[in-house]
């Protein structure tokens, strides 16, 4: 059997992107409740926050008035369609005890979602993980959000110096993740970004030989649609570390 690199989190975690999105409508309480009852050890969705500072779990920011497309940062909640979920509502259906990845679609969705995270007990942040493609937002909000994990979210195409220099970069800046495509990963990479004390975590896996190429290369977190899948590459991969 081919030797599996070694990931830094142990088991890697398994993130349900936008819930159980395969087998229900996304970044719903039904696909995030699913997705818990399917055996996801994370749930991944998009937050935004309304004009009246809630934040709620939806991918594109955008509501409809008639013919018209409404911005979520200019709607009140109470004038939301019911189908979209706060991210208060995420815990109260589903619990606490679990990671949650975050998609920060806003900068102003830092101070409310610290809010509404802290609200849930001690050590809920530990688990929360605030993804962000501009790396300016997350080392501002590094020393008011200490309790929280960050992680930059990119494409290897879009970095401006070396792997090895954003590493360093990354870690200088007490950044905890490197965020991106699963073609972006190989096993240098992984074992680059850990070297650093960097987390490497792959989105985008929707095949059982992505997800177990993934895991072989050390990847500490997969993000999938089909969580079925995923969780059955996993028992399989995880089971057979060291072996």
């Amino acid at each position: 059997m081919q030797q599996r690199l070694p990931s830094h989190l142990d088991p890697p975690l398994a993130f349900a992107h936008r819930g159980a999105r395969a087998h229900a409508p996304d970044n719903t309480i039904e696909a995030f409740t699913l997705a818990r009852r399917l055996g996801a050890t994370g749930i991944e969705s998009d937050v935004w926050v309304t004009s009246d500072g809630v934040p709620v779990l939806v991918h594109d920011g955008i509501v409809r008035r008639g013919i018209r497309r409404v911005p979520i940062s200019a709607v009140a909640y109470r004038d939301l369609p019911e189908y979209i979920p706060t991210l208060a509502a995420l815990y109260a259906e589903c619990g606490n005890d679990f990671d949650v990845s975050l998609d920060m679609k806003t900068p102003e969705a830092y101070e409310p979602v610290a809010e509404v995270v802290r609200a849930q007990g001690v050590g809920v942040a530990g688990r929360t993980w605030l993804c962000d493609p501009d790396l300016d937002h997350l080392v501002a909000h590094r020393n008011t959000m200490a309790d929280f994990r960050l992680a930059h979210s990119t494409r290897l195409s879009k970095l401006d110096v070396t792997p090895e220099l954003h590493a360093a970069r990354l870690a200088e800046f007490g950044v905890d993740v490197m965020n991106m495509h699963h073609t972006d990963w190989n096993g240098g990479l992984v074992v680059l970004f850990h070297r650093f004390d960097i987390l490497a975590f792959s989105w985008g896996l929707q095949l059982d030989h992505q997800l177990a190429d993934a895991l072989q290369m050390g990847i500490d977190a997969v993000y999938s649609d089909y969580v079925d899948t995923m969780m059955d590459v996993m028992a399989h991969e995880v089971g057979s570390l060291g072996t």
